[in-house]
């Protein structure tokens, strides 16, 4: 029954955001539009799961929704310090710096999450992933204390990456 299910539903949570997504597109919802969503949430990650051969295995959904919450806070509480410092302080006392993040994590799937995490934060961008993937270097427009922003992207981010990608 799970090798059916498995085959079916390669990627589950896929399939309901297609659907989703299909819905929302249309503007309207009908039974019509629910059931095509359904079946292109089914049909296209089906068709495609030859492309995605190392799909993790285990992933906690519960801890994606807070690690969610976590990040779309973080983007709140950015927004704001980013214009107060664009308002209130001139160019010559920005401490821009690059930050190298020694990766924990091996999953591209994590690492992505984690590079779009840091780039959707305002005052910090990814700007590149080493060849073996085992450091991030990330630009903050501000930041006095270079090691702290490392750990705390090792703290905030990647520890509940790590978690879901467990």
């Amino acid at each position: 029954m799970r090798r059916a299910y498995q085959w079916l539903f390669p990627h589950p949570l896929l399939t309901l955001l297609m659907a989703a997504v299909w819905i929302l597109l249309q503007n309207e919802f009908s039974a019509g539009m629910a059931v095509f969503g359904l079946i292109l949430g089914i049909l296209i990650p089906r068709l495609t799961a030859q492309f995605w051969p190392d799909r993790p295995v285990q992933f906690h959904a519960g801890r994606m929704l807070s690690y969610m919450v976590v990040v779309i806070w973080d983007i709140l509480v950015a927004n704001v310090q980013v214009a107060w410092i664009v308002l209130t302080r001139p160019n010559s006392k920005l401490r821009p710096a690059w930050v190298v993040v020694p990766l924990d994590l091996r999953q591209p799937e994590a690492i992505t999450i984690l590079a779009g995490t840091i780039t959707l934060t305002p005052g910090t961008v990814s700007a590149d992933l080493s060849d073996e993937g085992h450091s991030l270097l990330v630009h903050a427009l501000d930041a006095p204390d270079p090691d702290a922003v490392r750990d705390e992207i090792k703290h905030r981010y990647e520890r509940r990456l790590k978690e879901i990608f467990a």
